[in-house]
């Protein structure tokens, strides 16, 4: 088959299986399979676990398991996963992820800016909302398009193609930044994943109202250097806080016990 013939035979098949609606509405282009996401986000965070120091402060990991829980316990059930994975990395890096197949890893780093629990379940929420709007199929089906030219047969991602698109994978997967890669997400998915973890958090329990002052403390932690790496591709300062207050204000009280998680 000519390089053509392969193009229009991939634009084919993305008119035909590509077409898909964000949590918010928005349009997304999704060419992967909930089975092949999970896959490569297993891969991942496998070796993410091989190349970070795990914590195993005792106190630390029950905290932030705590928090995890009682957001996750509320996320609807997943294709592809049955239930989550939570580790904590010893890592001075202010931030936190969430991968397809139920992986969320969280750096003691964040612990020194998201004061409470309710600040830290802002940041898990917004992880996991990344996960359930597909932002990293969103991603790696850009990358995939823009390489159309590619043989077909790479849509469906195995472990023999996890080696070859590797660093596509991670980056595509919100890995970017530790492994000296662009980080992916752009400014509508962020700030999509802020107003979907926002939900979440609240509908776990959590004070939404902490969310502001998360930001805020992010903000600061930058003290006018290069910012935490979960600010590097969000919306303004000012933008997020005004997004996040009008989310807040149209909010029902969802009725929920307060979760009890302590450092």
């Amino acid at each position: 088959m000519s390089p053509l013939s392969k193009v229009a035979s991939f634009l084919a098949i993305v008119g035909i299986v590509g077409c898909s609606a964000s949590p918010t509405g928005r349009n997304q282009l999704l060419l992967f399979s909930d089975k092949d996401m999970s896959h490569l986000g297993a891969q991942s965070f496998e070796e993410m676990k091989k190349q970070t120091p795990i914590n195993k402060d005792q106190k630390i990991n029950r905290y932030v398991q705590c928090v995890a829980k009682s957001v996750t316990k509320h996320v609807p059930k997943q294709s592809g996963f049955n239930d989550w994975e939570v580790v904590v990395f010893d890592s001075d890096q202010v931030n936190a992820f969430a991968l397809p197949g139920g992986k969320i890893g969280v750096y003691t780093g964040l612990l020194k800016v998201a004061k409470n629990q309710d600040q830290l379940a802002t940041v898990i929420g917004h992880e996991i909302a990344h996960v359930l709007a597909d932002h990293s199929n969103e991603r790696l089906s850009q990358s995939q398009l823009a390489n159309a030219g590619l043989q077909i047969t790479d849509i469906a991602l195995g472990a023999s193609s996890y080696s070859q698109y590797r660093g596509m994978t991670m980056s595509a997967l919100g890995l970017g930044v530790q492994y000296g890669l662009i980080l992916p997400y752009g400014r509508t998915q962020e700030s999509e994943a802020d107003i979907v973890g926002l939900d979440l958090m609240a509908k776990s329990g959590f004070d939404p109202n902490q969310s502001i002052d998360l930001w805020k403390n992010m903000a600061k932690a930058s003290n006018g250097n290069q910012p935490p790496e979960l600010l590097s591709t969000h919306p303004s300062h000012n933008t997020r806080i005004k997004d996040l207050n009008q989310k807040i204000n149209s909010m029902p009280n969802f009725n929920v016990a307060k979760p009890n998680c302590t450092l």
